[in-house]
């Protein structure tokens, strides 16, 4: 089973009325994640993956770059070729009615979410973000996932219509993410499947200690959960795991201090995946060579115990 280690590579600032005040500090904290104990937003990221010999796939969001010109795209997308990383689009359109020089024609409001643009709009979105990945010298994506996972029946089209081959931006436990008659009823919103030449891999979501839904979320799962989902994955037979993080998950929310919990969280899945490399390879899409087809296979779980592990990691967070 491929184990995919997916990162939402992101920049956000304070507020959308004082962009060009906040920029520069919000770049370095979400970017760089600078602090008396170091690095740790994206180079933390990328240290762990290289020093335990793991290969990480980076959706990196460049419409920002419509705003602040090149030069900060290209920084981050540079530490990620230095890792030798998969580097694939991710789109926020919150961007979009910020570009300076317009994005789409009569867009001067904020739509939040990628389906709330028409088939077209949508289209034209992905091909900037691939026209400005392209400018700062990525390879050309293969991959993408829509910013909150939001989508709908023509993000499909659309993203075919860009020739990108893969698409994960559907995330069962999610209301946004809602595909429409694309989805195949069986699949029911986890396993991989093909619509329109469109190799569709949603986000694993499994079923914790209580039986509710979770995605595999670094930030917001155990590391007991997560590696119970895997290994309850592998054993049910799925032929891929896609896990989540942000280059900013590290660092604690709104302040720019690692987040301590978290961080052994990612060194200690980054270990045990190291420990698996010949039964659970971590793989990017480049690597997916088998078209996917649903099997009706059930949702991994955790157990109890791990959950409860949780629950009292997150108790202990909110002391930070």
């Amino acid at each position: 089973m491929n184990v995919l280690l997916t990162f939402d590579i992101e920049v956000w600032c304070n507020s959308w009325t004082t962009l060009d005040k906040d920029f520069a500090s919000s770049f370095e904290r979400y970017v760089f994640g600078r602090s008396k104990e170091g690095d740790f937003a994206l180079p933390k990221t990328l240290e762990v993956l290289d020093r335990h010999g793991l290969h990480g796939v980076f959706f990196v969001e460049p419409l920002f770059a419509a705003r602040f010109g090149l030069e900060p795209l290209a920084t981050i997308v540079d530490l990620i070729k230095q890792g030798g990383h998969e580097i694939q689009l991710h789109l926020h359109p919150e961007w979009t009615d910020e570009a300076t020089t317009p994005l789409l024609p009569n867009v001067a409001t904020k739509r939040q979410h990628l389906s709330y643009y028409t088939r077209d709009e949508q289209e034209a979105l992905i091909r900037h973000g691939l026209r400005l990945l392209r400018e700062v010298g990525a390879e050309p994506p293969s991959a993408f996932r829509s910013g909150s996972f939001a989508c709908n029946e023509d993000t499909f089209s659309a993203i075919a219509a860009n020739r990108l081959r893969f698409d994960s931006s559907i995330n069962r436990t999610l209301p946004v993410s809602t595909p429409g008659r694309a989805q195949p009823v069986s699949a029911g919103l986890c396993e991989p499947f093909t619509v329109n030449e469109l190799d569709v891999y949603p986000m694993t979501i499994f079923r914790d200690g209580f039986g509710r839904l979770r995605h595999a979320q670094i930030g917001a799962c155990g590391t007991g959960e997560l590696i119970e989902a895997i290994e309850c994955s592998k054993s049910d037979g799925w032929t891929s795991f896609i896990a989540l993080s942000h280059n900013f998950e590290l660092l604690v929310p709104d302040k720019v201090k690692p987040d301590t919990i978290v961080v052994r969280r990612f060194e200690a899945l980054c270990r045990f995946l190291a420990n698996q490399k010949d039964s659970l390879p971590t793989a990017g899409f480049n690597d997916l060579t088998e078209r996917p087809a649903p099997r009706g296979l059930p949702l991994p779980r955790a157990s109890r115990l791990s959950t409860f592990v949780r629950f009292a990691e997150q108790a202990l967070r909110r002391l930070n």
